[in-house]
């Protein structure tokens, strides 16, 4: 029997490590204790010349339990929310409080200006806009060749 050399040609590899990414992502949620209860966090990228724009789906939430994190790379996305009723005058035999909370980390594929992000939240679906760092030519460091 003849062994062949497997053929990486036609293979992506970036499909690869984002596949493997978000496995890594959803077993780390498994122990840092933010599971997400019975939903994943559906989030879209796109680039255009000047930003990378994430489109995600957050329905059920409020704006105030949202919280965005942009380091180096990675922007991290973070929503919790808990329903509860205060209502003291009820005499409960049994009762279930509801949390959620749900997390994601989404590597970006170049630096941004996070100073200048912004986001909005309309009917569940969180925009977050992230500006491209440009190093600008008068900003770089010419060598010169002797």
């Amino acid at each position: 029997m003849m062994r062949r050399s497997p053929s990486f040609d036609n293979f992506e590899f970036d499909d690869l490590f984002d596949r493997m990414s978000r496995q890594f992502e959803e077993m780390s949620r498994q122990f840092d204790g933010t599971r997400s209860f019975g939903r994943e966090m559906a989030v879209d990228l796109r680039e255009d010349a000047e930003s990378f724009v994430a489109i995600v789906d957050l329905p059920g939430f409020e704006k105030s339990d949202i919280d965005l994190m942009v380091t180096d790379e990675t922007l991290t996305i973070e929503a919790t929310r808990s329903e509860a009723s205060d209502e003291e005058s009820e005499h409960y035999v049994h009762r279930e409080r509801r949390s959620d909370a749900v997390r994601r980390s989404i590597r970006l594929p170049s630096s941004v200006r996070a100073d200048d992000a912004s986001a909005t939240y309309n009917n569940g679906v969180l925009s977050v806009t992230l500006p491209k760092l440009h190093v600008e030519d008068e900003d770089a460091h010419h060598i010169d060749v002797e």
